[in-house]
């Protein structure tokens, strides 16, 4: 007999219960016993029994918007439900990680987390939540490196002629950005305080804006993205001198890591999934091995490949990790050089 009817049978007999058999009065009570184990294992089974909801805090067309629905159109057809993708940008992704941080904590709203929501955290200073706090880490989807990129008018072939030459014409070089406090600004910023150069932040309203001026020459040096970059690099309009990410990207398997360089230097973008605080357990634990799962898709491994990413599986602990080292890290850069939100 299920749990719940041993329950309903010991409140039918009230007071009669102590008047039953040994063997049938011990059986229901250790139904009812029973119940708060079984009652979330039964509802994670069920779950998702509704559309499941994703909330990407940019616009449509990104990184982050690419990684959602990729994973959302396998986990719709994993669970047989349809995971949804909503793009509320604004604020710097901070209204639609606040929308999230207010749903109920019942699975069925999720939020596609990324490296800015780490920089977010220090970089304004009147959030209405705590992103480490209020966010539960469900699981990783990727990582992805930044290529640093360089007009040809800078005669540097290498990152380390490039520190060099930097280092000797401090202020005379213009680093562009995607806008301030994206992972390009910040990636360029550590690299500023782990060695010293001195280059000129010029933020832009998008990458797309900041490559176009990179191509003409107004600005000298950018931090951008693999699959954005390869065209300029290949038609040699733009001179790639390194990835940052610690491994070499397998999109561009001749190009060395910043950190060969520059010991210790690790700057990437990267793409998770997030829900609200409280939320169950048993759920989170279902989404990530769903999550897991599509990761080892041959498809979804070559399409991540193709966008210059790699897989980021593991448990939400894992990912829980990544993202409180990731929060510290940008933390300390953005102190160090003064960043606020415009």
């Amino acid at each position: 007999m299920p749990a719940l009817d041993w329950a309903r049978d010991i409140a039918d007999h009230g007071a009669d219960a102590m008047k039953l058999p040994r063997r049938t009065f011990l059986r229901l009570a250790v139904g009812v016993a029973a119940l708060p184990v079984a009652w979330p294992i039964a509802r994670a089974q069920s779950y998702p029994s509704r559309p499941v909801h994703v909330i990407v805090a940019t616009a449509a067309g990104g990184g982050n918007d690419i990684a959602a629905r990729l994973i959302g159109q396998w986990l719709s057809e994993h669970f047989g439900q349809p995971f949804i993708i909503e793009n509320r940008s604004g604020a710097g992704s901070n209204i639609g990680t606040e929308a999230v941080v207010r749903a109920t904590a019942d699975g069925y709203t999720l939020l596609l987390v990324s490296a800015s929501n780490a920089i977010n955290a220090t970089l304004y200073e009147k959030l209405t939540f705590n992103f480490v706090q209020d966010i539960a880490p469900v699981a990783g989807i990727a990582r992805t490196p930044l290529v640093v990129l360089v007009n040809p008018s800078i005669p540097a072939q290498t990152a380390l002629e490039f520190i060099a030459y930097a280092k000797a014409n401090r202020g005379k070089i213009n680093m562009a950005s995607g806008g301030n406090g994206t992972p390009s600004h910040m990636a360029g910023e550590l690299l500023k305080m782990m060695t010293g150069v001195d280059l000129v932040h010029v933020p832009y309203r998008g990458l797309g804006p900041a490559l176009t001026d990179l191509l003409g020459g107004q600005v000298q040096v950018m931090f951008a993205g693999t699959t954005a970059s390869i065209p300029y690099t290949r038609s040699g309009k733009l001179r790639a001198l390194a990835v940052t990410t610690t491994a070499r990207s397998e999109l561009l398997p001749d190009l060395p890591t910043l950190g060969d360089f520059v010991p210790g230097y690790e700057a990437s973008q990267w793409y998770g999934i997030g829900a609200p605080k409280n939320i169950p357990t048993e759920i989170i634990d279902r989404l990530n091995g769903g999550i897991n799962a599509s990761l080892g898709d041959l498809k979804i491994k070559a399409r991540l490949t193709d966008l210059g990413g790699t897989a980021l599986p593991g448990s939400p602990a894992d990912f829980g990790k990544l993202i409180a080292e990731e929060t510290e890290k940008w933390g300390k850069v953005a102190k160090f050089a003064g960043i606020k939100a415009d």
